[in-house]
């Protein structure tokens, strides 16, 4: 699924992003960051290999749930200045593009339901 493609990818960017935040940050920020990014591909994997589209939405809301509390973290991130403007503008733009896939699909499949 493309939308996994993209989500592995920013995980992948988000743990690049992250090797060089402060060491104090490394069960704190780093790991938030890491873990709901991880999450979001995660979800995705679980949510297909469902056998109701119920359980695939359900999965597929976790999923961005957990993109919104990347969004947070990476502004946190941004502010404390652990994130460039660049980096920032690059891992926020991967991730309203994931949401909106995720959103989509989701709409699709409860379209699918009714």
């Amino acid at each position: 699924m493309k939308v996994w493609e993209k989500a592995h990818d920013l995980t992948l960017r988000v743990y690049l992003s992250t090797k060089d935040f402060p060491k104090e940050e490394i069960y704190g920020l780093t790991s938030q960051m890491r873990r709901s990014s991880a999450s979001i591909p995660t979800n995705i994997a679980e949510g297909c290999g469902r056998s109701s589209k119920a359980e695939t939405i359900h999965f597929f809301n976790v999923a961005t749930g957990s993109s919104s509390e990347l969004e947070y973290q990476l502004i946190l991130a941004h502010d404390l200045h652990y994130l460039a403007d660049g980096p920032y503008s690059e891992l926020s733009e991967g991730l309203i593009e994931v949401r909106r896939m995720l959103y989509a699909f989701i709409q699709k499949l409860k379209g699918d339901i009714s």
